[in-house]
């Protein structure tokens, strides 16, 4: 199950980047949205040049199943939103961890 609809759709990155910001509106603070919307940009910045389109293809379907665990994390209340964030939190690749730019 895709965390927002829409999931199947994404086959490009600049519609990878999009829908990822989509999905931090759905974490529970503003603090843990921030986090994640800057963690989804430093990605796709350092991996802008990625170019082989099964890797790219690789990287949106990693990003997107990333995005749906955390979410459903949340969701199921199996992890406290403090754990978001922070020394011991999740590490933001799990939201995006191959960001590209590549449109």
């Amino acid at each position: 199950m895709a965390p927002l609809p829409g999931a199947e759709l994404v086959q490009r990155p600049l519609q990878l980047y999009r829908y990822l910001l989509r999905c931090c509106r759905q974490l529970p603070t503003k603090g843990i949205q921030e986090h994640y919307k800057h963690a989804v940009r430093q990605s796709f910045r350092v991996h802008s040049d990625e170019d082989n389109p099964e890797r790219i293809q690789q990287i949106i379907k990693r990003a997107i199943e990333d995005a749906d665990w955390i979410l459903n994390k949340l969701k199921e209340n199996e992890v406290p939103p403090q754990m978001l964030v922070g020394k011991d939190s999740l590490t933001p690749e799990m939201l995006c961890p191959y960001g590209i730019d590549n449109s």
